[in-house]
């Protein structure tokens, strides 16, 4: 996509020599003044940048900085994350959740110990071969570590060129990144392109954010064409976003007489791959094997807090069926967590069970006693769970 493209296709109207590079002093001043001081700024190494992209990925910054600290000091370089062990790293991960993320980079690692002889490749299309690395991280990779005038286009990148230029496209739509990312290869700065990208990215993330946005206060208004021109509450473009779907489950505390829980490793791939959780009963898939499926009605996205004697068979019988443990069960729910993912809401009811000690367990469950926790890797929904079954309050 060329500018003819950029103007002719997308009506977009572009700037002469001098305003962009007027824009680009103002811009660099500003950032150069109001710059955050994060721990991978301080750095061209691109094994580092790489890893601060990942984590930036669906979490905060203020969240991250604890831990890149602690995941560079326990794999200082490529080499030491392609040997890793990937339950040491995900108990290291843990907290930051999108668990694939880590079992991406290490595998990334092991493909650039394989195929690039150890060293990060410098060319955009040999960084997009690595195992979750996409155009964003790339861009980001290249123009940060390798002075590359690539684009990096996030979220906040494309508000800011969204409402400097007027854009009216969707910048939700995937098909209209390549717009963005030619937008921004128009503008960046040939000499400083990975701190464009990252004052590009600062800009969108402190004064022109989602909400609350006064474009009085933007070190680039007079370049704004949409402040200019009255039309910033117009833009950006963005369709609304898809409903989570929502799920509810039975977390099943099995405690055996040693007082020991049962906890299941999770599938290879899929949703919260390879960690560790109490077993999670899908209450569609409960009703699915009930007799009686009407008796698990949610009413007003909730369920009671005592079960009746006939829910508790069901949930002894399913025991029974898929864990191969005669178990018995209390009436009382124990507490109620909810978690949030990208695309699910879950709903999980905490219900407490016992067995007797010894028994056989299918091959992807143990007994774990809660002394025992630091050995194993949980996701955050898994806490959750910890932390209201032993601190309890009545929901």
């Amino acid at each position: 996509m060329d500018r003819k493209d950029l103007e002719e296709k997308y009506g977009i109207d572009l700037w002469d020599d001098q305003t962009r590079q007027e824009f680009r002093e103002t811009l660099l001043a500003w950032y150069d003044q109001e710059k955050r001081d994060l721990p991978w700024r301080q750095t061209k190494d691109p094994y580092k940048i790489w890893v601060s992209e990942i984590m930036l990925q669906q979490t905060q910054v203020a969240t991250v900085i604890p831990y890149y600290d602690k995941f560079i000091q326990t794999y200082p370089d490529i080499k030491s994350l392609a040997e890793s062990n990937e339950d040491d790293l995900l108990r290291l991960w843990q907290g930051l959740g999108y668990y694939s993320r880590a079992r991406n980079m290490r595998q990334a690692a092991q493909q650039i110990m394989e195929d690039y002889g150890g060293h990060f490749p410098k060319d955009p299309k040999e960084i997009k071969k690595l195992k979750g690395i996409g155009p964003y991280t790339s861009g980001a990779i290249a123009s940060m570590a390798f002075d590359q005038a690539e684009p990096a286009v996030d979220g906040n990148l494309m508000r800011v060129l969204a409402r400097v230029f007027e854009v009216d496209l969707d910048v939700k739509k995937p098909s209209n990144r390549k717009v963005f990312e030619a937008l921004t290869k128009e503008i960046i700065d040939p000499d400083r392109p990975g701190d464009f990208n990252q004052a590009m990215m600062d800009l969108g993330a402190t004064i022109s954010t989602p909400k609350n946005y006064n474009p009085e206060l933007s070190p680039i208004k007079e370049f704004d064409q949409s402040y200019l021109n009255d039309t910033w509450r117009r833009y950006p473009v963005a369709s609304s976003n898809k409903k989570a779907k929502k799920e509810v489950y039975l977390a099943l505390l099995v405690k055996d007489k040693d007082g020991d829980y049962l906890v299941e490793k999770r599938p290879a791939k899929g949703l919260l791959a390879n960690l560790w959780l109490f077993p999670l009963i899908n209450l569609e898939d409960l009703k699915q094997a009930s007799q009686d499926p009407e008796s698990w009605q949610v009413k007003q996205g909730a369920l009671q807090e005592v079960l009746d004697q006939n829910q508790v068979n069901q949930v002894q019988a399913y025991v029974k069926d898929y864990y191969h443990l005669p178990s018995q069960f209390n009436q009382q729910v124990q507490g109620q967590v909810s978690h949030a993912f990208s695309h699910l809401n879950w709903s999980i009811y905490l219900l407490e069970g016992q067995v007797d000690s010894g028994q056989a367990i299918p091959d992807q469950c143990e007994w774990l006693s809660p002394d025992q926790r630091e050995a194993y890797a949980f996701p955050k929904v898994q806490e959750k769970i910890w932390e209201t079954y032993f601190n309890p309050s009545l929901f």
